[in-house]
């Protein structure tokens, strides 16, 4: 399980430079995103995802890597607009916003472990195209709980299915040779 930690930090580290680069040319101008923007955010890059491994012709020459660091990135911002809430303007520093991805991707990977260790690191044995459905599947999930105005009746919340969407990406790159 070492080796799957290590992993997970090499594909993290690359999202996160990403996300930190974003933050130079952009600033936290995602802070005014609702979470349902967010989650049709995550939606639209696990669609593509699907579509890319689902058809032979490709219009554009892209494989489904920015994808899944998309819908890691996307899924920490959903994780801190769910503490923060939203905001009518960008009102985070770089520094503050980096440091809150550090927070909410520490908890993710905890998270990970914890299950990783309780599975047996099952996700191994599965295909790429069953992550992308699994996260699909957290999507919908996220969308009815959404439209129920957050309230569940004896289901896990929001911040849980982010974090799983997250951890899915995070194994579907490993697998994809990400974290070589």
């Amino acid at each position: 399980m070492s080796n799957t930690s290590l992993q997970y930090d090499k594909v993290i580290a690359v999202c996160r430079q990403l996300y930190a680069n974003k933050m130079k040319d952009y600033g936290p101008a995602w802070r005014i995103l609702r979470l349902p923007s967010l989650t049709d955010q995550i939606f639209i890059k696990a669609q593509r995802i699907r579509s890319l491994q689902e058809n032979e012709v490709r219009m554009v020459d892209e494989d489904e890597t920015g994808e899944f660091i998309a819908i890691i990135n996307y899924s920490v911002m959903a994780l801190i607009q769910l503490d923060k809430g939203v905001a009518t303007q960008p009102d985070l520093t770089a520094e503050e916003a980096t440091r809150l991805y550090d927070e909410k991707v520490t908890l993710t990977k905890n998270l990970m472990l914890a299950k990783n260790h309780d599975y047996g690191e099952a996700w191994r044995d599965m295909r790429v195209s069953s992550l992308t459905d699994l996260i699909l599947q957290k999507l919908l999930r996220v969308k009815q709980i959404e439209d129920n105005k957050g309230k569940t009746l004896v289901s896990e919340g929001i911040d849980a299915n982010y974090q799983d969407m997250l951890n899915y990406a995070v194994f579907a790159l490993i697998h994809l040779g990400f974290a070589q």
